[in-house]
């Protein structure tokens, strides 16, 4: 059945996706929060405080090492130019420099090779622990936070955000690490051979730091709408993977295709805008230090004329210099990158943070009741609820019923008048505007959602089956089943003897979207879900919408014995279903407008004649 939740959830996703599906930003704004969500990430590191110190030492280490090889590097070359002037090169003294600075340089690389692994490490669990918390978090967030998003924009948070993180925490702090280490020791060394040449060399850094400033600037917006715009694509495409049978029966492949266009075409803008300024941050600070390596090469060259320094200090200092490029780059790099892992780390602490349902009690009410599923009567009171999925549209505006225990109660109406919405609401899947629903005299706020929702067993319109076995699929709401409690369920929906024609009987595995079976027969495997449950209240929104009629009857026989002892909601829109139920209620618009049994009913010639009249015309 349709009903006016589906209608609304449809609206709210409509509405949210103008404000922007997964950072609430508008083109071209800045994230909002870069500097207080960059602190929340490095927050992560605390807790491998004491591996991350190791990698500063391995990284420090390292860079040391590279820096006093070039030094000795420039020994060697003083070496052989000496024996040159000489007439004889000393190569046993050339041998032995060759060879230190071999064992030098393998030490260095065994450093920066253990700070890797162990940074790779630290960086998987930061990221394993990013979307363990995500994923708990999906099973605390209320219904309202998904009729506002796509499950391709959730996914990209999963999938995208995260290897963004990832990809930061495993390359960003070590080279920052590294970067810091290099141009200290480079400097102490540069200073060491020639300060009139260090002070040249020095004039390169604030050009350098100005082009990194602009271009971070310009740059930080277009990475935001990148990781944005990537949301939308995935979103876009999930829903059309998903719904590509229906997109076909109705040739709208090209209008699909149109619209992929528009939201990819939005990336590209973006993304080319966002690797454009990241691409151009390295040319222009490699032009800077290449003019400043020009200027170097002359004044060194003057010294080197004047015996103030020898020629392989000349070597080793433009060395120097053209190593403290490379660090500057680095952090250029990792502030570009930092501003798209700042976009993604902010959509994924908006999900983190997002405000949970409230699992143990009702904000109102004290104290929790002791549960006893089988204690309860069922009877089920709803005094003048009012609920709107949007505050300024109610759904039920007034509505007052009271459903005996063991009652079989039929809730009939046009299409969005609020029949799911109530079932929605006994179960606490949204929270009341206004008014109480009571559960033999005890307010349902005063259950832990856990414990309220183990008083229901629900067949839905929208039949859902996971990945796994019938068997499994059967026992979902009773773990501990044993076979025979299976298929005595599975008798009783009628779905025996179709599982017992497959291959692999109860093992048969029910693949992703559950394709490889009919609708009817994932409906009947909901029904026989729901009957090994059994539960003291029931709920049965369309529960045969999608079977046969011969089907029909027998499930109807079926669910009769089932709700005997139990209180019954049954939601249909064919009403011969419905002609045994103890009480039916008509509603529309969210009220109450007919209420008394199907003969009752047919006597007041009244909406619900008419409407019953014309099934049957």
């Amino acid at each position: 059945m349709a009903d006016k939740a589906v209608d609304k959830s449809a609206e709210n996703r409509k509405n949210a996706r103008p404000a922007g599906r997964v950072g609430a930003m508008m083109p071209g704004e800045k994230a909002k929060k870069f500097g207080p969500t960059i602190k929340k990430l490095i927050g992560y590191l605390a807790e491998y405080k004491f591996r991350v110190i190791i990698v500063f030492i391995f990284a420090i280490a390292a860079t040391c090492l590279n820096t006093i090889g070039l030094a000795i590097l420039g020994n060697a070359t003083d070496v052989i130019v000496d024996g040159l002037k000489a007439g004889a090169i000393d190569f046993s003294r050339l041998g032995k420099v060759i060879l230190f600075l071999i064992g030098l340089f393998a030490v260095a690389w065994l450093c920066s090779f253990l700070q890797g692994f162990i940074m790779a490490r630290v960086s998987q669990l930061i990221t394993y622990k990013l979307r363990r918390q995500m994923s708990e978090k999906l099973d605390r967030l209320p219904l309202k936070y998904f009729d506002s998003k796509t499950h391709g924009e959730i996914q990209s948070r999963f999938i995208n955000d995260i290897e963004t993180i990832n990809q930061t925490l495993l390359n960003s702090i070590t080279q920052t690490i590294s970067s810091a280490a290099t141009v200290i020791c480079i400097l102490a060394m540069m200073l060491s051979i020639s300060p009139v040449m260090t002070v040249i060399a020095l004039l390169i850094l604030p050009a350098s730091m100005l082009i990194i400033k602009v271009v971070i600037s310009r740059s930080q917006g277009f990475f935001h709408d990148q990781q944005k715009f990537l949301g939308d694509v995935n979103g876009h495409v999930e829903e059309m993977y998903t719904g590509h049978t229906i997109i076909k029966a109705f040739g709208r492949e090209q209008k699909t295709t149109e619209d992929f266009d528009k939201i990819n075409e939005k990336l590209y803008g973006s993304a080319w805008k966002s690797q454009f300024f990241s691409g151009l941050m390295m040319p222009l600070t490699a032009l800077v230090g290449n003019l400043g390596y020009v200027a170097m090469c002359v004044a060194g060259g003057y010294l080197a004329f004047g015996g103030v320094i020898s020629i392989g200090n000349i070597q080793t200092f433009l060395l120097y210099v053209r190593n403290l490029n490379q660090p500057v780059q680095n952090v250029a790099n990792v502030m570009n990158l930092l501003q798209s892992t700042a976009a993604a780390a902010e959509r994924i602490f908006e999900l983190i943070e997002e405000p949970e349902e409230e699992d143990a009690f009702g904000s109102s009410k004290e104290g929790k009741i002791d549960f006893d599923q089988t204690s309860h009567k069922g009877e089920v009171s709803f005094r003048h609820i009012r609920f709107g999925y949007d505050p300024d549209e109610p759904v039920i505006k007034d509505f007052t019923y009271v459903a005996k225990p063991g009652s079989r109660v039929a809730i009939v109406g046009p299409t969005g008048a609020g029949k799911t919405t109530l079932v929605k609401l006994v179960m606490r899947f949204y929270e009341l505007d206004g008014g109480d629903i009571f559960i033999d005299d005890h307010d349902i706020t005063e259950y832990s959602r856990h414990d309220l929702r183990y008083l229901f067993g629900m067949v839905l319109q929208d039949s859902w089956l996971f990945s796994g076995t019938i068997r499994e699929n059967i026992a979902y709401g009773k773990p501990d089943a044993t076979d025979e409690e299976i298929i005595r369920a599975a008798k009783a929906a009628h779905i025996h003897h179709f599982i017992s024609t497959q291959p692999k009987g109860y093992d048969t595995p029910i693949n992703e979207d559950a394709s490889n079976i009919s609708q009817g027969q994932k409906q009947l495997l909901t029904i026989a879900r729901a009957m090994l449950a059994d539960n003291p209240i029931l709920i049965l929104d369309e529960a045969t919408s999608s079977v046969d009629t011969r089907t029909e009857r027998l499930i109807q026989s079926a669910m009769a014995a089932l709700m005997q002892g139990r209180t019954s909601f049954v939601i249909a829109h064919r009403l011969s279903t419905i002609k045994d139920a103890d009480h039916i209620i008509v509603i529309d618009h969210g009220d109450i407008v007919e209420q008394g049994t199907h003969d009752d009913l047919l006597a007041m010639d009244g909406y619900y004649a008419k409407l019953y009249n014309s099934q049957f015309a």
